[in-house]
C-alpha cells in the first residue's frame, strides 16, 4: 500500500500523526451522519412530518442492535494493532480473514434481529400510532443493509489498525454521494417516502462494503484478503470478544437507556419526535469528532502498549483528550449559534423547530463532554481493559439516565428538563472513567516496566 495512506504510530512525533489519523475518521463519521441527515431532510421536506418522525423514531432501536456488533469491530481493531505492535506479521493475514468473516455473519444475524425484534421494541417505546406502520416498514427494509454495513466497519477496522484512515473515508464518501442521489430519485421522483430512503441506504452500504473488500483484496501480502480463505480462527475470535464484547454490551445498555429517553420524548408527540430527530443530527456530528479521537486513542495506545512504549501511551491520552475536547466544543458551539438556520434544512414547521432548537441549546452545545469518558475509555481498551469503561458507563451514565427519567422527569414533565439528563450523565460518567484510567495506568505501567 502507499506509505501516504498509513501512519507510523510507534516512532516519531505524535500530535501531528494523531490529527492526521483522526481527521479522516471524523470526516468519515460526519459524512455518514450527513447522509443519514439527508434521509431525514428529504422525507421531511418532500414527504411529511409523519414520515420524518417514522425514520427518527427508529434511531434508538437501530442503535440498540447495531452497537453490539460495532463494539466487536473495536475488538478487531485492537487485535490487529496488537499484532503490529508485537511485530507478529505472520499472524495478521489469518486475523484479517477471521475479522471479515465475523463481520459478515454479524450482519446476517442483524437482519433476523431487525425483522423480528425491532418492531416489537417500537411498540414498547410507545411510538405514536400515526407513524407506526411507516416506522416498521422502514426498519424491515433498512436492516437488509446490515451485512454490508458490518463488512464495511470490520474491514475499516483492519485498515485503521495500521494507521490507514483515509481509504475508509473514500469508500464512505463514494457510497454517501450515491445515497443522497438515490434519496432524491426515490422520494421526489418515485414518491416512495420511507421506502425510498431505506432502499437508498441498502444500496449505498453495499457499495461502501464493495470498495473496502476491493481495497483489502489488493493489499500487501500480510493484509491481503482472499475470499477463498474466509473462516474464523478461534484464538482471534476470543481476542475480539474479550475487547469488543464489553464495548458492544456497553453500547446496548447505553441504547436501552436512550430508548427510555426516546419513550419520554414520544410522550410529547410527533412534533417533539421530529424536532428531536432533526437536532440529533448535529449532536451526532459533534460526537463524530469526539469518537474519532477515541478511536485514535484506542489504536495508538494499543500499538504502543503492545510495544512497551508507555511514555508514548501517556502522551496519546493527553493529546487525544486535549485536542478532541477542544474540537468537539468548537463544532458544538458553531451548530448551537447557527441553530435557527441549520434546523430549517430539515423542516419549516414552527412547532418542530421549537423542539429542535431547545434540544440544540441543552444537548448539542455540551456534547463535547462525552469525550471525558469516550477518550479515556478508548485508552483503557487500547491497554486491553475493555470491561472497566463498559461497567462504569453502565453505572454512571445509564443508571443516572434511568433514575432521572423515573424521578425528575416524572415530577416535572417538561421537554428541557428531560434533555438535561444528557449533560448530567456525561459529567458523572466522565469523572468515573477518568479515575479508572489513571488508576489502571499507574498499576499497568508499573507492572510491565
Amino acid at each position: 500500500m502507499s506509505k501516504t495512506s498509513q501512519v507510523d504510530m510507534l516512532n516519531g512525533t505524535l500530535a501531528d500523526k494523531m490529527v492526521k489519523f483522526a481527521l479522516p475518521l471524523a470526516a468519515s463519521s460526519v459524512l455518514q451522519q450527513l447522509f443519514n441527515a439527508a434521509d431525514l431532510a428529504v422525507v421531511g421536506r418532500f414527504a411529511s412530518s409523519q414520515a420524518m418522525a417514522a425514520v427518527g423514531s427508529n434511531s434508538s432501536v437501530i442503535s440498540l442492535i447495531l452497537n453490539l456488533f460495532i463494539g466487536l469491530s473495536v475488538g478487531a481493531n485492537v487485535l490487529v494493532a496488537n499484532l503490529i505492535g508485537k511485530g507478529q506479521k505472520e499472524k495478521i493475514n489469518e486475523a484479517v480473514h477471521s475479522i471479515i468473516t465475523i463481520g459478515f455473519i454479524s450482519g446476517v444475524i442483524m437482519i433476523a434481529l431487525g425483522t423480528l425484534v425491532a418492531p416489537r421494541i417500537l411498540t414498547l417505546m410507545g411510538a405514536p400510532e400515526e407513524v407506526m406502520s411507516l416506522a416498521t416498514l422502514y426498519l424491515r427494509i433498512y436492516f437488509w443493509a446490515m451485512p454490508a454495513l458490518m463488512v464495511y466497519n470490520f474491514g475499516s477496522s483492519i485498515l485503521r489498525s495500521k494507521g490507514d484512515s483515509k481509504r475508509p473515508l473514500i469508500a464512505m464518501s463514494t457510497a454517501g454521494v450515491i445515497n443522497v442521489v438515490l434519496n432524491l430519485i426515490f422520494v421526489i421522483g418515485f414518491k416512495l417516502h420511507v421506502i425510498g430512503v431505506a432502499l437508498a441506504t441498502v444500496i449505498s452500504n453495499m457499495i461502501s462494503a464493495g470498495v473496502i473488500l476491493w481495497i483489502l483484496m489488493h493489499e500487501e501480502e500480510s493484509f491481503r484478503l482472499s475470499l477463498h480463505h474466509l473462516g474464523i480462527n478461534m484464538d482471534n475470535l476470543t481476542t475480539i470478544l474479550k475487547v469488543g464484547l464489553p464495548a458492544g454490551l456497553q453500547g446496548i445498555i447505553f441504547s436501552l437507556s436512550n430508548i427510555v429517553i426516546q419513550s419520554s420524548i414520544n410522550s410529547f408527540g410527533a412534533d417533539a419526535i421530529a424536532g428531536s430527530t432533526a437536532a440529533q443530527n448535529f449532536e451526532f456530528m459533534v460526537y463524530c469528532v469526539i469518537n474519532a479521537f477515541s478511536q485514535t486513542a484506542v489504536t495508538f495506545t494499543s500499538q504502543n502498549f503492545s510495544a512497551g512504549k508507555y511514555d508514548r501511551c501517556r502522551k496519546v491520552f493527553t493529546l487525544s483528550m486535549a485536542i478532541g475536547l477542544c474540537a468537539g466544543a468548537i463544532v458544538g458551539a458553531v451548530f448551537a449559534l447557527s441553530r435557527n438556520t441549520v434546523i430549517r434544512l430539515f423542516t419549516t414547521d414552527p412547532a418542530v423547530i421549537q423542539f429542535a432548537v431547545t434540544r440544540m441549546l441543552v444537548v448539542c452545545l455540551l456534547d463535547w463532554m462525552t469525550g471525558l469518558y469516550e477518550i479515556s475509555g478508548g485508552c483503557l481498551r487500547g491497554m486491553g481493559r475493555s470491561m472497566t469503561p463498559a461497567m462504569l458507563t453502565v453505572v454512571g451514565s445509564c443508571g443516572v439516565r434511568l433514575l432521572w427519567v423515573w424521578t425528575v422527569v416524572a415530577a416535572f414533565h417538561e421537554f428541557h428538563i428531560l434533555l438535561m439528563v444528557y449533560p448530567v450523565s456525561w459529567l458523572i460518567t466522565g469523572g468515573m472513567v477518568l479515575f479508572a484510567y489513571f488508576t489502571a495506568r499507574k498499576r499497568l505501567f508499573h507492572d510491565f516496566g
